[in-house]
């Protein structure tokens, strides 16, 4: 790789060309993942060993478990901050081969169109993430969970299962809504503040 291609991904994809651009990385890169990795970790890492049902058997609580957690909340966070960082990695990929500097994102309309279409991507993916969500953990983690397990050819078909320190999932929930609600925002703020640029509302960076 040589020195002219580090040196024009460096100056045109270092940071983003908006004020709620660079915020939005700080809070994206830094306060949201610093939250699932950390807290994420605190609070879903051993839930499937805790995770008990009547009779407490393992087969019974790995069978109630994997019906209760198709997916585990970790896993389905991880992929929804992969699949976002997706459009900017383009842009700045597309960026550096192009040696766009920082200061031409907001001049020529095509860089322009095209970093919005990044930015209205993201927004996208991260509107579908918050709906599967809904989907896949509603906004509530109740302490009780009614565990279909006719499959295992028990006398019964309906057992109740307990789900530990369901409060701090709820509230963790609730909290991971949020950062995406925020995020979006911010994704519609930065978009009005291109715009806002273009038409000389604001002077540019």
């Amino acid at each position: 790789m040589s020195p002219n291609y580090i040196r024009s991904f460096s100056e045109g994809c270092l940071r983003p060309p908006t004020v709620i651009g660079q915020f939005h990385t700080l809070f994206f890169g830094s306060i949201r993942m610093f939250f699932l990795g950390v807290l994420g970790f605190a609070v879903y890492g051993n839930e499937a060993l805790h995770f008990s049902c009547d009779p407490d058997k393992r087969e019974v609580n790995l069978f109630c478990y994997n019906q209760f957690r198709p997916i585990t909340p970790q896993v389905f966070w991880a992929l929804q901050l992969v699949i976002v960082l997706v459009p900017g990695a383009f842009f700045h990929l597309y960026a550096a081969c192009k040696s766009i500097k920082q200061e031409d994102i907001l001049q020529k309309s095509s860089y322009t169109g095209f970093y919005i279409f990044s930015v209205f991507l993201r927004i996208v993916l991260e509107v579908v993430a918050f709906w599967l969500q809904i989907q896949l953990f509603g906004f509530k983690v109740n302490a009780i969970y009614m565990c279909d397990v006719g499959a295992l050819d028990k006398k019964f078909n309906i057992t109740r299962c307990m789900v530990p320190e369901h409060f701090e999932k709820t509230i963790f929930l609730i909290a991971m809504y949020t950062f995406t609600v925020i995020t979006v925002i911010l994704c519609v703020a930065e978009i009005f503040e291109i715009a806002c640029r273009r038409l000389g509302i604001l002077k540019t960076q």
